[in-house]
């Protein structure tokens, strides 16, 4: 499923993506994290984080970098 998701993406970012003006106010973009969130934290809460961030895109938000968070609880479980 995650895969999928990735090919889902990845089509996205060079079809759609590539066609539309640049409009997201975040570094690395919306469907940049979205990626990212998916392979740290799986296709689920990974999709829920994708879609969080995407809400938080607005001309009202300040933007800047705003990086996936690292989760602690997938690499030592231990720690949580």
């Amino acid at each position: 499923m995650d895969k999928a998701a990735h090919v889902l993406l990845g089509f996205y970012k060079k079809n759609i993506s590539s066609a539309l003006p640049k409009r997201c106010i975040y570094v690395p973009s919306c469907s940049s994290y979205t990626y990212q969130a998916i392979e740290k934290y799986g296709l689920l809460r990974g999709c829920a984080k994708g879609f969080c961030r995407i809400l938080r895109c607005n001309p009202l938000a300040k933007g800047g970098f705003d990086p996936v968070r690292e989760n602690y609880r997938g690499k030592a479980k231990w720690l949580i």
